[in-house]
């Protein structure tokens, strides 16, 4: 299946189960990946036949920088079930969203989960 990909996008958010996640916010940075046939863009050369990154972006942008939840986990599944909603050629994601700085004392890069979901047919 072919896919396009977007990379570290960076947003600002209020998610979290702590007090201060929710009051001062953090960073989080989310890769998506969207599973659909890209041949028929390629023989057409047509947006109509694909699906439109910039719209992509601004949906996932929405949702990490709109309202607060307590897990990351919500803010992956929120965004799977939007591109499902927006897209219809989609058949299939995988999301993952990242915390950069979640408040874990520790060395470590960053905590994330990962999500993949199909169309329900």
């Amino acid at each position: 299946m072919d896919k396009i990909l977007l990379n570290n996008m960076k947003f600002y958010g209020f998610h979290g189960l702590l007090p201060e996640e929710r009051k001062i916010g953090q960073r989080f940075n989310v890769d998506v990946e969207l599973f659909l046939s890209l041949q028929k863009a390629g023989q057409t050369d047509d947006m109509n036949d694909s699906i439109h990154y910039g719209y992509v972006y601004e949906q996932i942008k929405k949702i990490v920088e709109g309202d607060s939840v307590n897990l990351i986990e919500t803010v992956a599944e929120k965004i799977a079930t939007q591109l499902f909603a927006s897209f219809p050629l989609l058949s299939a994601c995988k999301v993952k969203v990242f915390k950069p700085d979640p408040p874990i004392q520790g060395h470590y890069e960053s905590v994330a989960v990962e999500i993949y979901r199909e169309k329900k047919l």
